[in-house]
């Protein structure tokens, strides 16, 4: 894996659920669909929007927020995203 897609869905009543999915390459929906994506290989953020504004694309930011909140799947991403860079290399 290599990406990071997270989209965040408005449930009825105004509860917002942040979706994750780990990805090995962006198709176009998810270009359409994603509010946020992270490319973990090259430790840069593609798409940053939320709540419709475009936000701070600051990578260390970013990261550091996401890994507060999963930090055993940014562990399991980030090894498979430096494979994934030996490979490409």
């Amino acid at each position: 894996m290599r990406y990071m897609l997270v989209t965040y869905v408005t449930k009825p009543g105004g509860q917002i659920d942040e979706v994750i999915e780990l990805s090995k390459k962006i198709r176009q929906k998810d270009q359409q669909l994603c509010n946020v994506i992270l490319d973990y290989t090259d430790k840069k953020v593609i798409k940053c929007i939320v709540a419709g504004n475009n936000v701070d694309k600051d990578w260390d930011k970013l990261d550091g927020y996401y890994r507060g909140i999963y930090p055993a799947v940014l562990e399991r991403l980030e090894k498979e995203a430096a494979i994934y860079k030996k490979i490409k290399a």
